[in-house]
């Protein structure tokens, strides 16, 4: 590693990749005071997500770090942890074929006020594979043309949790694969209209808030209409030089900011088991 930007004095902050993502050590979550975790949130305000290693926690600890944050957003549709119903589990058994995130979206954009960020633990990881893409929506907006741009500025786009996490017709594949990974799709009611290009809420820049997990439509347009102009940005977010690839270890942790970072988790370890604890944490209103 490099020596550590001046600004951090009690951690060291690499970056990850050009556009997205750092690592930060030199420092315990365990053991963590509140100058240590001023840093972190100047990393992840500079980064979009940031990586840490050799972090042995336990769920309380997951916990205690994440209400530094803020509020935590208790998720309706993951199985919750053994006797901490505020963490997530993040499950594939191997015997699954379909992962869970396994496709590029931001966290909980359906909501009305969307999550902050989430926090992810690695509980037990494959021999190889599982590991997770990182794309900074910051970066993706900077390469638009300017009349993109300026068509995109003026748009809103709608929001949903119906069509990933609710019932689909009876018999249907997709909801096969629903019920494997997820509960409570009587409670898949939540729909939310958003800017597509925000002010981030921390940083003040611009970013792209449209993600292929859970948007439907531009506001006043029909799916239809909508669905050409929402793929390319899908796909231009995607390109490799916005992007990251973490590689999970035991004792890592990745945080990202929803607002400013998509994820796409990889499903490469077909046969073997991956379980990550996640826990998210409530957001603010967004502003175009």
């Amino acid at each position: 590693m490099g020596t550590a930007p001046l600004e951090y004095a009690t951690i060291r902050v690499e970056p990850a990749g050009s556009a997205v993502g750092a690592f930060v050590s030199g420092v315990d979550l365990r053991s963590l005071d509140d100058r240590q975790f001023a840093e972190i949130r100047r990393a992840f305000i500079d980064h979009g997500v940031v990586f840490l290693r050799d972090q042995e926690i336990t769920p309380d600890q997951h916990l205690e770090f994440a209400r530094r944050w803020g509020e935590v957003n208790v998720n309706r549709f993951f199985t919750p942890v053994a006797d901490h119903d505020m963490i997530a589990e993040v499950r594939k058994e191997p015997g699954q074929e379909v992962n869970v995130g396994g496709a590029w979206h931001t966290d909980h954009s359906y909501d009305q006020i969307p999550a902050l960020g989430s926090i992810l633990v690695a509980r037990e990881l494959p021999e190889v594979g599982g590991d997770t893409l990182f794309s900074s929506m910051y970066a993706a907006y900077d390469a638009l043309s300017d009349g993109l741009k300026e068509t995109l500025h003026g748009l809103q786009a709608e929001h949903s949790s119906r069509h990933v996490f609710g019932r689909q017709e009876p018999g249907s594949a997709r909801d096969d694969v629903r019920e494997e990974l997820f509960s409570n799709p009587d409670q898949a009611t939540q729909d939310a209209i958003h800017p597509v290009v925000i002010e981030h809420p921390l940083s003040g820049r611009p970013a792209l808030y449209v993600n292929l997990g859970f948007t439907t439509r531009f506001v006043g347009w029909t799916k239809e209409e909508s669905q050409p102009l929402l793929d390319y940005p899908y796909r231009h977010a995607a390109r490799h030089e916005f992007t990251y690839r973490f590689s999970w270890e035991p004792g890592s942790i990745a945080m990202w900011d929803n607002r400013a970072v998509h994820h796409n988790a990889l499903n490469d370890y077909h046969g073997e088991r991956r379980l990550m604890h996640r826990v998210t944490i409530e957001g603010e209103r967004l502003a175009p």
